[in-house]
């Protein structure tokens, strides 16, 4: 019996749109994940990217649980002297797709194959997305 080890070439990606409307972050983020890193399919190969197009819509609309929009902070070094931080609630105001895009990129290989992932999951703070041409097919998500 022989392993099906897929190739690049050969791999068919499709398209998927979720729906972030009162979803949990971590929950959305691990479903998001498997799909982009290709675990979803049978066809999975760790060395190969596998995985399909996810276009998230309505980031500005996620839930955390608990305290967690004032207590929860992101920090980040800039080069200089300290660390930059936000509260979660500050970063939905500013920029909400970075919420899932960090929670989703955690959850990701840290390597180049992760990065090349990364690239392939579009989110739109809003209802409306500029990829109607792909036509992507609805995906539920962050459900449990």
């Amino acid at each position: 019996m022989k392993t099906y080890m897929a190739k690049s070439g050969e791999v068919v990606q499709h398209w998927w749109v979720v729906d972030a409307s009162d979803k949990m972050v971590g929950r959305l983020a691990s479903d998001i994940a498997t799909v982009l890193m290709g675990k979803h399919k049978p066809t999975y190969t760790p060395h190969v990217d596998t995985g399909d197009f996810i276009v998230v819509i309505n980031a500005e609309k996620v839930q955390f649980s608990g305290k967690k929009w004032q207590q929860k902070m992101y920090r980040w070094y800039t080069g200089y002297q300290g660390l930059r931080s936000e509260t979660a609630e500050h970063r939905r105001d500013r920029n909400p797709e970075l919420i899932v895009e960090e929670a989703v990129r955690r959850m990701l290989p840290k390597s180049r194959l992760g990065r090349v992932m990364l690239d392939k999951l579009k989110i739109y703070a809003g209802a409306e997305h500029p990829h109607q041409a792909q036509q992507p097919q609805v995906m539920v998500a962050g459900v449990k």
